[in-house]
């Protein structure tokens, strides 16, 4: 043993060297006793000639998500991490089994792949290390492991740090990490033999199959053309059965269902086993994959159960897929305290049926010779899968699945009973279902009940329907209108005592052919044989033809055969419906496929019973739309009656118009004209300006400003003994001769280029007092070619009237 407790031929370092000045330790190799073969299997050992010191808390080792076991075979993400400020620059990790010295292959456990290679290596003088790349700074590094196969016990990682002049060996602590194997749940066969049930009486369940395989979750390499769910096929039966398991080898049955999606082998050899099987469970396919829960139901199936067939398993494949299902594989649902589970809630990730060595959704048939045993799916399975993550993470579930109790029969014995609700549910299912209309609901009369969805001896459901009439009290909720009870087609009810009671059809066997026509059977059997003594005339098996691929060239492609009709579209009256089917392989001359791989259909479900629209009172009017003037106003009504009744065409909202006073409008004036003449010839006068109304006020509207101004003006003053009116009237008269002739003769000096009219006359005033104003205009009579265009034009004058106050 070395001064540090450990072993020097088995050691695990992990050295940090947080400065620059990383050959300033003397390490020293360990004298070694086997030669050159404990070289090759780390038998170095580095020694820091410095003190020892513990607890340190700057480094840590982690296993991502701190397992405290690991699962074998799964593969993990390992970080080693310097808290801040440290930081190291070169490391080496190993991983040992529980008491192993680290001089054999065999003593090492599992494998750690390289992420980043310019991070990480293996170590050259020891292989099953790994080291640092380049000698630089850095804070953390990461490598994935992947945990040895079942058997091999705990495993330690353990980690060594040097960290300047002081090493630290931590056996226990935050660089040492000790997983031991976990029991298996997805792994290898479990060891564990299944628990004898000790429940009495029977137990019925209903298994709802939830697929939330889409390209929303999955988006990776999404096969959007084909997508889909096959049938699901399974069983409830005994310890002695097993119709798949972990690590187990897949059977035939298996075999078809995983790589073609048919159940046809798989329910034939769960009725081969007889009584070891209570009930067969059998769903119909799902094209696509993925539909909102509003538009296609989730499929489900009824089973039971007994003391010895308690366990329950079944499979569907995903595809297009190699060789890809999810499923249930012996679920126990006897309680060890001799009672039945109520409920199990299971999300599924994808399974490898270990026959197809494809890794794509759409890679080609590739068999898997020899045969690989059951296993789960990982993200680290091969870059080109569809669930690959490089941080090796868990898969997102495909799909999910319920299972629930709905009744028990006969006496039960449970050492702990169930709670007292859960026992009144189990008798309420027993009996018949009393209605429990309450007395606020007014309906109508249930309608006749439809045909039955079913003509031959396979489960239907027929359907009936009521109308909502009145709801007294909003308070109480009133129950549904539509009722729907199982059913089968003539013949096959088992009150008739004269007649067989029949199996369901056992799916279509594959076409006699794989390419041209060909013929394909199914077949049932015979549950109760008449009462009454009568032989059983309907027939166990029936025949027909089949195609599967129309030529056989080499520019034919190779097609599956056609899977399940989805269901109608309509609930009621004519719907459509549509199955598909896949290319499974291309024609062998590279042509296009030319087969169809898709099929619609009319269907047909029960009459659609017209019920009328149940409305609420209109509501009140709403306000107008505007504060004056015209407007809108609306009023609305809800729908009570259920949406599934039907669509409803009454209106919902009605609108109409409406009218509040006139909005008021204001005076609109126009600009102001140009000052006028001086009205006085001499001495002190007046000149003015105008602007007109436009638009008068209306409905309260904001009244006229001013439509005058005036202003003082002074010609030149006045001679004084200027007397009698006479003479001022003459001269007056004489001024404006002398005026006019001068306008005119203005009128043609500043139209050079142009025959100018006399001025008009003055108009009559636009008022008789308070200011008004008159116009008069010269127009161009002749327009010379000389002229300008900017300098012959019409001129107008404008003149204050009748200013005198009103």
């Amino acid at each position: 043993m070395t001064a540090t407790g450990l072993h020097p031929r088995f050691v695990l370092l992990l050295c940090f060297i947080s400065t620059a000045a990383c050959n300033t330790f003397a390490f020293t190799e360990e004298p070694s006793d086997r030669g050159g073969k404990a070289d090759g299997y780390c038998s170095r050992v580095l020694r820091a000639q410095s003190n020892r010191k513990e607890g340190n808390s700057e480094f840590r080792l982690r296993v991502e998500g701190d397992p405290e076991s690991y699962q074998p075979g799964s593969t993990y993400k390992v970080t080693v991490t310097a808290a801040s400020p440290s930081y190291f620059r070169g490391f080496t990790l190993i991983a040992l089994k529980d008491g192993a010295e680290g001089d054999k292959d065999e003593d090492y456990a599992g494998n750690f792949q390289i992420i980043d290679e310019e991070e990480t290596q293996f170590m050259t003088n020891c292989p099953p290390a790994v080291t640092e790349s380049t000698p630089r700074r850095r804070t953390s590094i990461q490598v994935f492991w992947t945990a040895p196969p079942s058997g091999s016990g705990c495993v330690f990682l353990k980690a060594s740090i040097v960290q300047k002049r002081i090493i630290y060996f931590q056996d226990e602590g935050l660089l040492t990490k000790k997983l031991c194997e976990r029991e298996s749940l997805y792994g290898d066969t479990t060891d564990k033999p299944l628990l004898d049930c000790c429940a009495c009486g029977t137990a019925k369940y209903r298994v709802t199959f939830y697929g939330n395989w889409s390209e929303k979750i999955h988006p990776k390499d999404y096969p959007r053309r084909a997508n889909h769910w096959s049938a699901i096929i399974g069983s409830s039966h005994s310890k002695n059965y097993v119709l798949w398991e972990y690590g187990g080898f897949a059977s035939e049955g298996v075999k078809q269902v995983a790589e073609l999606g048919s159940p046809v082998k798989m329910e034939e050899e769960i009725r081969q086993k007889g009584d070891e099987v209570l009930t067969v469970i059998k769903m119909k396919a799902q094209w696509p994959a993925w539909q909102p829960l509003n538009v296609r139901a989730a499929p489900s199936a009824e089973f039971s159960v007994d003391r010895t067939r308690h366990l329950m398993s079944f499979l569907t494949m995903l595809g297009p897929s190699p060789d890809w299902n999810v499923g249930l594989s012996a679920e126990d649902l006897c309680t060890k305290e001799c009672g039945w589970v109520q409920k199990v809630v299971q999300d599924l990730i994808p399974w490898d049926a270990g026959t197809d060595s494809g890794v794509s959704y759409e890679s080609p048939n590739k068999p898997t010779v020899p045969q690989d045993k059951i296993r789960p799916l990982t993200s680290l399975d091969h870059p080109q899968s569809p669930f690959y993550d490089p941080e090796g993470g868990a898969i997102t579930p495909v799909a999910r699945v319920m299972v629930e109790r709905i009744a028990r029969k006969g006496e039960q014995c449970n050492i702990v009973p169930d709670n007292v609700d859960d026992i009144v549910a189990d008798i309420a299912q027993e009996e018949k279902e009393e209605d429990d209309t309450p007395e606020t609901c007014i309906y109508s009369n249930w309608s006749p009940w439809s045909a039955c969805s079913s003509a031959t001896c396979e489960k239907g459901k027929r359907m009936r329907q009521r109308m909502l009439k009145a709801q007294l009290d909003l308070s109480v909720p009133c129950p549904h209108t539509q009722d729907f009870e199982p059913c089968m087609g003539p013949g096959c009810s088992d009150e008739d005592a004269s007649t067989c009671m029949m199996s369901e059809w056992i799916t279509w066997s594959p076409c006699s052919v794989s390419c041209g026509a060909g013929t394909r059977s199914r077949e049932r059997y015979v549950k109760q044989f008449p009462d009454d003594g009568s032989i059983c005339t309907l027939p166990t098996e029936e025949t027909e033809n089949c195609v599967v691929n129309e030529e056989c060239s080499p520019s034919s492609c190779l097609v599956t055969e056609w899977g399940e009709w989805d269901v109608c579209s309509a609930t009621c009256g004519l719907g459509m419906k549509r199955r598909e089917r896949m290319v499974k392989m291309p024609p062998a001359d590279g042509s296009i496929c030319g087969a169809e791989v898709l099929e619609v259909e009319k269907c047909m479900m029960p009459e659609c019973h017209t019920i009328p629209c149940l409305l609420t009172p209109w509501s009140d009017w709403s306000d107008c739309s505007v504060t004056c003037g015209k407007g809108l106003r609306t009023r609305q009504r809800m729908l009570k009656s259920p949406v599934e009744l039907g669509e409803c065409t009454e209106e919902l909202e009605q609108v109409e118009k409406c009218m509040l006073p006139e909005c008021p409008i204001d005076c609109v004036v126009s600009e102001w004209s140009e000052w006028s003449e001086c009205n006085k010839s001499c001495g002190k006068g007046h000149t003015i300006r105008t602007r007109m109304v436009m638009l008068e006020p209306q409905f309260g509207g904001d009244p006229c400003p001013e439509g005058i101004q005036r202003k003082k003006c002074k010609i030149r003053k006045c001679n004084r003994g200027q007397g009698n009116s006479d003479e001022k009237k003459r001269r007056k008269e004489q001024r404006d001769k002398r005026r006019s002739k001068q306008g005119r003769a203005e009128g043609n000096s500043e139209h050079p280029g142009c025959r100018m009219r006399p001025w008009s006359s003055w108009t009559e005033c636009t008022k008789i007092c308070g200011g008004g104003i008159q116009e008069r205009l010269m127009t161009v009579k002749q327009k010379f070619k000389t002229a300008q265009l900017s300098s012959c034009k019409d001129r107008k004058e404008i003149r204050a009237c009748n200013v005198h106050p009103c």
